[in-house]
């Protein structure tokens, strides 16, 4: 199992609301992961410095892109994770040119060691 997430949005988008998920996404690194065992999963993930922050939307202090995934890399180093996280200077939301530059090794990352399969004649 492998992951590539380029911004990713661990931050509570919930709508609507869920009593079983009060905070949304940010309660994968908040709660989920951290009570939850390790799972056999190799993962990639980067956040520009420039990434999305809207404290207007909702004053929740859950809404900010960079310290969200800044936590869910706390919590994948704590469980023991395979991971790897970038955190890219001058760079916004998915942001284009970051995308090429790393994308490659994202990709070599993330399928390093995986089994050969036979081809099928």
């Amino acid at each position: 199992r492998r992951v590539l997430s380029y911004s990713g949005t661990f931050v509570n988008q919930q709508w609507p609301f869920s009593p079983e998920t009060p905070h949304g996404a940010w309660g994968f690194h908040e709660s989920l992961i951290p009570n939850s065992p390790a799972k056999p999963i190799r993962i990639w993930m980067e956040v520009g410095d420039r990434d999305l922050y809207n404290p207007n939307s909702m004053r929740d202090n859950m809404h900010d892109w960079v310290i969200a995934n800044e936590n869910m890399a706390k919590v994948l180093a704590a469980k023991g994770y395979t991971y790897q996280f970038l955190f890219v200077r001058n760079a916004g939301h998915c942001d284009r040119l970051m995308k090429e530059q790393t994308l490659p090794e994202a990709l070599e990352y993330l399928w390093q060691d995986y089994p050969k399969m036979p081809a099928k004649l």
